[in-house]
């Protein structure tokens, strides 16, 4: 008897089963709240005001806006709203061309465009490329900001298939070319073709506006006026295929 209660004193101590529990719980409750919050944009926000009302601001306004504060820097944005009709239709086809050749014919997405998008960033080993639509592009610069993450990618798809289910084709393309970023502060088509060319949106040239698309990707660091080497070969790419088409 004196052997065995020896045996029961030094039996190994058992893992607390208690404390993996709380790991376990803790771990659902994380994965429950993050699906949670990609799931509400299937309802949130309300995409069925933008068929009639302009946005008043965006959530890439508002991050410029706090980025500028953070360093202590005034933010100016100008930004002037036109309807389709008094936006160049060579800054339309050049845009289209340039960031979402598909545009008119997809549904939200282009997936030639993500499969490519997805391989380049295996490769890169980060979320380097995008591959969005304009759709998409759209639903980023209205609610969602520049974070790269997979849970923004989510978001973005959710509110690309509810505005494309929302809105028509023009009216997507009106919203996005009034609300993209063209520099520092500068907003939409009008201000973008008044800041760089001294013109209207409805008077660019066909030069002018694959200058604009071309800088898309990257509208602070590239200038439209002084374009390097490879955005005035973008630009070139740009006009030979509106050529090709018969759009200009």
């Amino acid at each position: 008897m004196y052997r065995k209660n020896i045996a029961r004193r030094h039996k190994p101590a058992q893992p607390k089963r208690s404390l993996m529990k709380v790991f376990w719980l803790c771990l659902a409750a994380i994965v429950t709240l993050a699906a949670a919050d990609v799931l509400r944009y299937a309802v949130w926000p309300d995409v069925d005001d933008l068929v009639t009302a302009q946005p008043q601001t965006t959530a890439l306004i508002e991050q410029r806006r706090g980025e500028a504060e953070d360093v202590g820097r005034t933010f100016r944005v100008r930004r002037t709203w036109v309807p389709l009709k008094r936006i160049s239709p060579h800054l339309i086809r050049a845009v289209t061309i340039a960031e979402d050749d598909k545009f008119w014919g997809h549904e939200g997405f282009d997936v030639d465009g993500m499969e490519d998008a997805l391989r380049r960033n295996l490769e890169k080993g980060r979320l380097a490329a995008g591959g969005s639509t304009i759709t998409q592009q759209l639903a980023k610069n209205l609610y969602l900001g520049t974070e790269r993450s997979l849970s923004r990618k989510l978001k973005e798809a959710i509110l690309a298939v509810r505005l494309e289910d929302a809105l028509s084709k023009r009216r997507i393309i009106e919203l996005y070319l009034n609300v993209v970023e063209w520099g520092d502060g500068i907003f939409g088509a009008e201000e973008a073709a008044r800041a760089h060319f001294g013109v209207a949106a409805a008077n660019l040239s066909p030069e002018q506006s694959a200058r604009l698309a071309a800088v898309l990707p990257n509208p602070r660091k590239w200038s439209a006026r002084n374009t390097p080497r490879h955005i005035r070969q973008k630009t070139a790419i740009i006009l030979s295929r509106m050529e090709r088409r018969g759009l200009i």
